[in-house]
């Protein structure tokens, strides 16, 4: 076994790893920034694919209601670095950005690629090193060791940030794996979040629709609904407006049925007077689609309903299709991970109480937040706080009282 040394560790090369690097060598700290895959940022490319959605332009009441039960340890995090220096951190490095119609910010080029470049370029520039293909396996004392493809090594940091991510989408880096390492520390456990659920579709309904989307949308669950979008899988459901309400879905015992308005831009009123017109000799399909204004895969949902025995009440049955759910998708397939570290287990700058001058960035923390910017965000803010907790830790060991 051989041993090395450096000022800062970091572990996982994920938005909140990198953030936390880029904060402690900014102030002239020397990082190593650890990861066991190949290249960093794997998920910040994956969920660049289909336009990275940076964090969101709303007030910030509303949008540190997101966070549910974690709003109050995350705000002021969040305020520290907040959407707007987000922004401004995107546009510093050469990626303008742009606001969406639905209030989401996205740098013009839609994908993570061109940041993650730039974001990588300033850091070396910074003097920020990595080691790639080190797999984190725990402590030997005070030193962290790591698998290597040279064969076991320990490094003795200074400090140490852990933004080793959850345990959604295992095969970019986030395993869940360091769940065992972290021991004596309390922890809630690692389950799904933003993730489909399956549903027990007929064979008619997934050969035709399987893959469809539902575009312009409202879900209501337990008195909650929210607009917006899904998709028909061959198995279930999932999409923006799903993940939206996964928590209390997920949470929820057994079974359970989420209604879907179908024209949620129509009132009840408004779609019965359609609804009136006589039908003929056209098929439903036919008729829902003209009258109701109805895509194939909103008839599909509609015929599902009916071959269940819902009520034959067609105006009813639009604005509240029921649609029941078996269960959530498992986490390997989650966007995001909820649980984690507990907050009680960091201070304010999140460092482990039990574990002096190790800190906890990112999704490893006990929080969880929709799709919509949410996620990002808070991965950039608490790995912003993790590196300036670093930077304070480091001062007061050099200068103790």
């Amino acid at each position: 076994m051989t041993h090395a040394e450096t000022t800062v560790a970091v572990i996982g090369g994920g938005p909140a790893g990198l953030m936390a690097a880029e904060t402690i060598a900014r102030a002239g700290v020397s990082v190593t920034v650890i990861d066991r895959m190949p290249s960093l940022g794997r998920k910040l490319l994956m969920a660049g694919r289909g336009g990275l959605n940076l964090t969101h332009s709303e007030p910030v009441p509303a949008f540190f209601a997101n966070y549910g039960s974690a709003r109050d340890r995350l705000a002021p995090l969040l305020e520290a670095f907040s959407p707007a220096a987000a922004i401004a951190w995107c546009e510093g490095l050469g990626q303008p950005t742009f606001v969406g119609s639905s209030g989401r910010v996205f740098p013009v080029a839609m994908k993570a690629s061109p940041l993650l470049r730039a974001w990588l370029g300033r850091l070396g520039t910074l003097g920020v090193v990595s080691r790639l293909r080190w797999c984190w396996l725990g402590w030997d004392g005070d030193a962290l060791r790591f698998a290597t493809p040279d064969g076991e090594r320990t490094l003795a940091p200074a400090a140490t940030v852990l933004a080793l991510g959850g345990a959604s989408w295992p095969k970019l880096g986030s395993d869940g794996a360091w769940v065992s390492r972290l021991t004596g520390i309390a922890m809630a456990p690692l389950r799904p979040a933003n993730m489909g659920f399956v549903v027990p579709w007929s064979e008619r309904f997934r050969q035709k629709f399987a893959g469809e989307p539902l575009k312009r949308i409202a879900l209501t669950f337990a008195g909650r609904t929210v607009r917006g979008e899904a998709v028909a899988t061959r198995d279930g459901i999932e999409g923006g407006a799903v993940y939206a309400l996964s928590a209390p879905l997920r949470d929820a015992l057994g079974e359970v049925v989420v209604h879907i308005d179908l024209r949620p831009d129509l009132s009840h009123a408004a779609l019965a007077v359609r609804l009136a017109r006589p039908r003929g000799s056209a098929s439903l399909s036919t008729f829902l689609r003209k009258a109701a204004g109805l895509a194939p895969v909103g008839v599909g949902l509609v015929q599902e309903a009916l071959h269940g025995g819902a009520s034959d009440d067609l105006c009813s049955l639009i604005k509240a299709v029921p649609v029941r759910l078996l269960g959530a998708k498992p986490l390997e397939r989650a966007i995001s991970t909820a649980g984690g570290v507990a907050w009680d287990e960091v201070d304010a700058r999140l460092m482990l109480r039990r574990r002096p001058g190790v800190f906890v960035a990112g999704e490893m923390l006990d929080w969880e937040a929709p799709t919509g910017g949410y996620l990002l965000q808070a991965c950039l803010s608490t790995g912003s706080a993790a590196g300036a907790g670093v930077l304070a830790w480091l001062d007061e060991q050099s200068c103790p009282t």
